[in-house]
């Protein structure tokens, strides 16, 4: 790659598709810019010393002005799914302003991966938008391809994860007639090479493209399919009549990790048939050699992925509504006393690489080493409100980075051997972080701190930080205690190995 190279930016490059498009357009030649607005969850990308990052907004012009200066192709991979009842008013905006913007600077294509739809006004609220923002760039001032995918096979798809979820967790169920209508899936390799392949479309190009695997089945067959790859046993599945799209969401949110804020979008686009209404793309970019990748193929190499702990990104690499979008600032006097803080330190009978690796170790099928019956209960009355919860676990059962989702938290600081700091998602009355530090001690002995760390947002702030105060003792106390003894029992048992 030369300075001669073509530059590309790629907007969501933190999440499912941008994080694993960058890699693509890199191989092929490109030089790639990426529009962020935490570099932090950057940078602990394989390739995150290869790319040029610009900090900013794809909602403010200014940001998007010095993203796109020089910019030959633009990805629009960003949309407000899980935003709550405004997501279209934001998907609208933000795309007007990306096109406008795009053709000041002299962005010679715009590249937009849209979903799937059937030629009906009568769409669900998310389909609906993803078809106006479609409208949207191809009526703008810059030459665009649209891609419209159905469900995306790959590891880390929130279709995916939730098609995988429902299957493995219920060999018999009850669901929506919609289980019945025709899907199209693709492999998220061939939506990859897809979005590849169109950088270098004719200028004339400026339409709309569906794509599609080789298989088009319902959902049933889907679910039934993905058992028979999994190694399961056939799924007893009953279609019934009543279950609404909402209760759906609602259900599916109870049953798998992907929250009901992004359930509800994508099981409403499941009320629809959406089948690939010709295969026009193959002109632009041929079929392998090989041919596009089946269901069954796309299936096992998810789960060859999952295996390996090779989820290079995932649906929860998006933050979900709700959550605070600043980071905690490193000094602390920033709080000039408006933080609210439980802060606990203990010397630890361990070595300080003990301690880290249970600090890193924490959360998912690990547990978090405190009152087990009051974290589930708190983690089920966050999905009862639309927050993640217990269930997104962690992508890594040992390594931790920026960026990752770990069950309600998200990474937001990792210094190795020393400090991990945990960025609350749950629905709060304010931002909230938990902070879990290794410190030196006396002698060989390190110093465990811990803080919980609470920004109250008016009087609800308040009594909710007040009225669970007396529960600290039992679950912040009891955490230090248990990761103590955890760290304590490594130590032995690497000492005596």
């Amino acid at each position: 790659m030369t300075t001669d190279s073509p530059l590309v930016l790629v907007t969501g490059a933190t999440g499912y598709i941008g994080g694993r498009l960058v890699p693509e357009l890199l191989d092929a030649g490109y030089r790639v810019r990426v529009l962020a607005r935490h570099p932090e969850r950057i940078a602990a990308r394989t390739w995150a010393d290869d790319v040029e990052v610009v900090q900013g907004d794809a909602g403010e012009r200014d940001d998007l002005r010095r993203a796109l200066d020089g910019v030959g192709v633009a990805y629009y991979l960003i949309h407000a799914l899980g935003a709550g009842s405004g997501f279209a008013d934001t998907d609208r905006r933000t795309a007007r302003g990306f096109a406008a913007v795009a053709g000041e600077a002299g962005v010679r294509r715009l590249v937009y991966l849209g979903g799937l739809y059937p030629e009906t006004d009568d769409l669900s609220p998310h389909l609906r938008s993803r078809r106006e923002v479609e409208e949207i760039l191809l009526d703008g001032p810059v030459p665009t391809v649209v891609l419209r995918a159905a469900v995306i096979l790959g590891s880390g798809s929130a279709s995916f994860e939730m098609m995988r979820y429902l299957t493995e967790r219920l060999p018999a169920m009850v669901a929506p007639r919609w289980i019945d209508n025709r899907i199209q899936p693709i492999a998220v390799r061939d939506v990859l090479r897809y979005l590849v392949g169109v950088a270098e479309a004719p200028e004339d190009v400026d339409r709309g493209f569906d794509i599609g695997g080789p298989d088009v089945l319902t959902y049933r067959r889907m679910m039934q399919r993905y058992a028979a790859v999994a190694g399961l046993r056939p799924r007893w599945i009953r279609a019934v009549p009543v279950l609404t799209p909402k209760l759906a969401s609602l259900w599916v949110g109870l049953v798998t990790p992907v929250p009901p804020a992004i359930a509800r979008p994508l099981v409403g686009s499941l009320v629809h048939e959406v089948v690939a209404r010709d295969r026009d793309i193959a002109e632009l970019v041929p079929d392998p050699p090989e041919g596009l990748v089946g269901f069954d193929d796309a299936v096992a190499l998810a789960l060859a992925r999952i295996r390996d702990l090779d989820v290079r990104t995932s649906w929860s690499s998006a933050s979900v509504r709700g959550a605070p979008s600043d980071p905690l600032p490193d000094d602390p006097d920033w709080a000039g006393g408006s933080l609210l803080v439980d802060d606990r330190s203990r010397e630890v009978d361990a070595t300080p690489e003990s301690l880290w690796s249970v600090i890193e170790g924490i959360g998912g099928a690990h547990g978090w080493y405190s009152w087990r019956l009051g974290w589930v209960a708190r983690g089920v009355l966050d999905r009862l409100f639309g927050g993640p919860g217990l269930r997104r676990g962690r992508r890594h059962p040992h390594r931790l980075e920026p960026g990752d989702a770990l069950d309600w938290w998200r990474v937001e600081k990792v210094e190795p051997g020393r400090l991990l700091r945990l960025r609350a998602e749950m629905r709060l009355p304010g931002p909230a972080w938990l902070e879990l530090s290794v410190e030196d001690g006396s002698g060989d002995r390190p110093v465990f701190r811990q803080r919980a760390i609470f920004s109250p947002h008016g009087l609800p702030g308040q009594l909710y930080w007040w009225a669970i105060k007396p529960f600290h003792g039992i679950v912040f106390g009891g955490m230090q205690r248990n990761i103590a003894r955890a760290a304590h029992e490594h130590s032995a048992d690497e000492g005596s190995s």
